[in-house]
């Protein structure tokens, strides 16, 4: 059974900022600014860079193969079913450490202390649960997540402005190379949402058209949102957000303005959800891909008939998020997810290389400087993550060997 083409560009614009907006810009300055320093402007323009040049890439492909699954789809079509599973193991990989990391924001911005964990694992069920009851839901609810979310960075940014001229910011660490490709690999974090369009293209209305302008539109409004954030954060705490689970609520609180901190409270917190919504749909849509051609397990592949999206993902999805959240911490999460969406973007590159003269959006150029970018910040990724990762890949696609042995006999 297909999916529903119910999505309007304006919807599939929608999810890819709540995904990219929440995904980093209440999350993401503190452990890039401990490794970036001074030059956390530079890291986050080398991530702009190769997100944009992977996000090209992914118009380009979505255009041509509008079906769920993103890079899963595009690499099997384009290259074969050995990359095609790799793409899709990693995207469901990474962002699931994703979701974890969006709920344990959530958690730091809307709970007390002692009740974070909890919080962030009634978050991950509540929105698997609306997630289960159909895409349009999915797609009204982040637009009115976006919106209180942008509210709230306005309500920073005023702050930030009034107290950047008597603000004393802690002087940061001075910028060394491979400190500013760190904080770049982290930073690419907080850019990876415009995934969850192209993820979702067997729901979107005119796929051809729509994916490939929503993926630019999400991309380029979010770029515009973190250049502001990151000159607020540093002109104002500087070195002090470091370790800071909520940098942009101090913000406010050095302002002096009292009333504008639980404002940025609530925008985090409802920022960090519309990611986790956004994110759940988008993993949901690739694991019911890669179940429909027996990569995952076959059960995973089933749709709904009243609801029309694929529940039992869905709800494994959030159970295992779930377990992430009980174990890991912030830093970790988004190592691990970096890890997992640069490699696949590194394929989804090498697919849009491979595609013909006559399909061609983009020139060859940015999808050659998007895998060199992607290679270059998954190698300088923290040693932890990077280990980790390279574990639960190597796991993935010893499960795939040994399913095809099965098959074959």
């Amino acid at each position: 059974m297909p999916l529903a083409r119910r999505l309007s560009l304006t919807d599939a614009v929608a999810i890819g900022l709540g995904s990219m907006i929440g995904a980093g810009v209440f999350a993401v300055w503190s452990p890039a600014l401990g490794v970036a320093g001074s030059g956390i402007l530079i890291a986050l323009g080398i991530a702009a860079l190769v997100a944009f040049c992977n996000a090209t890439s992914s118009a380009q492909l979505a255009a041509v193969h509008p079906v769920a699954g993103g890079t899963y789809a595009y690499a099997r079509a384009e290259i074969g079913p050995w990359s095609g599973f790799i793409a899709g193991w990693c995207f469901v990989i990474g962002k699931i450490a994703s979701c974890a990391a969006m709920a344990m924001t959530f958690a730091a911005y809307a709970a007390p202390e002692g009740w974070r964990t909890t919080v962030a694992v009634l978050a991950v069920a509540a929105l698997a649960t609306v997630n289960c009851f159909g895409v349009t839901r999915t797609a009204l609810l982040t637009r009115i997540l976006v919106v209180v979310s942008l509210l709230g960075l306005a309500a920073v940014m005023a702050s930030a402005v009034a107290a950047a001229p008597a603000a004393a910011p802690a002087p940061l660490p001075s910028a060394t190379a491979y400190g500013v490709l760190q904080g770049a690999g982290l930073l690419f974090f907080a850019f990876a949402g415009y995934a969850r369009i192209a993820t979702m293209g067997e729901e979107v209305i005119d796929p051809s058209r729509t994916i490939p302008r929503a993926i630019v539109l999400a991309l380029g409004g979010a770029v515009v949102v973190y250049v502001l954030v990151a000159l607020a954060v540093v002109l104002t705490l500087g070195a002090d957000a470091v370790g800071s689970a909520h940098p942009l609520a101090d913000v406010a609180a050095v302002a002096g303005w009292g009333w504008t901190e639980p404002v940025v409270r609530v925008a985090g917190a409802t920022a960090s959800l519309g990611a986790l919504l956004a994110l759940i749909t988008g993993i949901g849509r690739t694991t019911l891909a890669m179940a429909r051609e027996s990569d995952l397990p076959r059960f995973l592949a089933v749709i709904d008939p009243r609801w029309q999206v694929p529940q039992r993902a869905e709800i494994v999805v959030a159970m295992v998020v779930i377990g992430i959240v009980l174990v890991a911490d912030l830093r970790d999460a988004i190592g691990f997810s970096s890890f997992g969406v640069l490699l696949y973007y590194l394929i989804a590159n090498a697919a849009a290389f491979r595609q013909r003269a006559d399909v061609r959006r983009y020139p060859r150029a940015l999808q050659v400087i998007g895998a060199i970018g992607c290679l270059v910040l998954v190698s300088t990724l923290p040693v932890v993550a990077s280990l980790i990762g390279t574990g639960v890949v190597l796991a993935g696609v010893g499960y795939r060997m040994l399913r095809l042995r099965l098959t074959a006999r």
